[in-house]
């Protein structure tokens, strides 16, 4: 079998000759070790300086090529996503910005972004435009608003990754969600739901109007699914009650997941955080597979197979945190219960959450090491 078909058995519920393998995605330091050389594939803060200098060029040429190669390398590989290939538009315009600092830039905006070492990526860290003192009325998400036009030059890169793998591989495109709405940020947004929640649906509204709009195009030729992404869960609970994400957030993910299946056959979900509670929703919503599944939260992948079966595919099961700061012998022992975990069907194996910034070289071949030892059935 070869990594399409060996997912798509188990998306039916047959046993493949091996249980399958996927990233959720792979950061740029694990990317350049495999290829041999840097890539701005998931390099945030170097895409985003040469985007800043007017390079896009560079990065359009580097994720052509790199993530391909990265994929072929890792022949172990089924899954992959569209997360390493979606390039800045070509119309792109670049941002006036100044360098208070080796890691401190200031954009025509006023906002202030900090280089954080540990992610890899700009933190915003001052941002005068804000929503914090807005007021969010209905009236702001209007029923007769017209979406952007979907810029075709961003899928470049992953309709390359399509053509030269998708036959051999089973491979994940965007799809946009946007189920639950944060009117002026995470915390304010949460009180919004309470204190102005007809604002909350009409935004939702409108997110969903406009992502079935781009469906048509943004779902690319070739690709085998869609996934969706949005975090629904802390470490320890969903961030809102199951009865209040039901009457917000599940009408929103029910109608993007019949809505993508007119245009392709599966329609994963990647959310972290602790999501037991909503997961008979999901499974409602008529969702294919949920992806992360974090281990920290509680999100044990033989505790969600023996509750709920195969009523989803489960994509993870090797903690992310071991991969980033355990040892290769506590890799290859966690792979090993994963492995074992799988083989009753209906995984797709892979880390809790992803190939991770900074995880240690050692660890990802020791974890690509005993899942060829132990994945065959």
């Amino acid at each position: 079998m070869n990594g399409l078909e060996r997912v798509v058995a188990v998306m039916e519920g047959r046993q493949p000759d091996r249980v399958p393998l996927g990233f959720y995605l792979a950061d740029c330091d694990i990317i350049g070790h495999v290829i041999g050389r840097k890539t701005y594939a998931r390099d945030k803060i170097g895409q985003q300086v040469a985007l800043w200098e007017g390079r896009r060029d560079e990065i359009v040429a580097s994720l052509m090529g790199d993530v391909i190669d990265f994929y072929r390398k890792i022949d172990l590989c089924d899954v992959l996503t569209h997360k390493e290939a979606i390039l800045p538009s070509a119309n792109y315009q670049p941002q006036k910005v100044e360098r208070l600092a080796d890691d401190v830039w200031r954009d025509e905006q006023g906002r202030v972004y900090k280089v954080s070492e540990l992610s890899n990526e700009f933190v915003c860290v001052e941002d005068p435009t804000g929503d914090a003192e807005r007021e969010f009325r209905p009236e702001d998400f209007p029923e007769d608003d017209v979406p952007g036009e979907v810029d075709e030059t961003e899928f470049a890169a992953f309709d390359r990754l399509i053509a030269e793998l998708g036959g051999e591989r089973f491979i994940l495109g965007p799809g946009h969600l946007g189920a639950m709405v944060l009117l002026g940020g995470m915390e304010r947004g949460l009180m919004e739901y309470v204190t102005n929640p007809e604002a909350v649906r009409a935004a939702a509204r409108r997110n969903v109007r406009h992502a079935n709009a781009r469906d048509a195009r943004a779902i690319r030729p070739g690709q085998h699914g869609v996934l969706f992404e949005q975090d629904y869960g802390t470490t320890r609970a969903p961030m809102m009650s199951p009865a209040m994400f039901r009457e917000f957030c599940f009408p929103a993910i029910r109608e993007r997941t019949q809505h993508v299946k007119r245009h392709t056959k599966y329609a994963f979900l990647h959310s972290c955080g602790n999501t037991w509670p909503l997961i008979e929703m999901f499974i409602e919503a008529g969702l294919d597979g949920y992806q992360s599944l974090q281990t920290g939260a509680g999100m044990d992948i033989d505790k969600l197979r023996e509750k709920f079966g195969t009523k989803l595919v489960w994509w993870g099961g090797i903690p992310v945190e071991t991969l980033v700061k355990g040892t290769a012998d506590e890799v290859r022992r966690d792979v090993r219960r994963a492995c074992k975990i799988a083989k009753r069907g209906g995984v797709i194996l892979g880390p809790s959450h992803s190939i991770a910034y900074g995880m240690p070289y050692e660890n990802f071949l020791a974890m690509l090491d005993e899942f060829d030892r132990c994945a065959w059935y």
